[in-house]
């Protein structure tokens, strides 16, 4: 279930996974390796800066892409 009330800027988990096409559990590594960090939320339902998530979305694409 995702929250109703979010800040603007920011995406969900369920959100970011849907951006970079993965799943949740690969949010939670992305966050574990230190290439993704936690900008708000609670500890159960993380927020991500859209920012970073699309940043990082553009990089695995070029990554893939290369």
């Amino acid at each position: 279930m995702e929250s109703e009330i979010i800040r603007p800027g920011h995406l969900t988990a369920h959100q970011t996974a849907r951006v970079l096409g993965i799943s949740l559990g690969g949010v939670r590594k992305l966050v574990q390796r230190g290439q993704l960090q936690r900008s708000g939320g609670t500890e159960r339902q993380p927020w991500y800066a859209v920012d970073e998530v699309t940043a990082l979305a553009a990089k695995r694409a070029a990554l893939a892409a290369a």
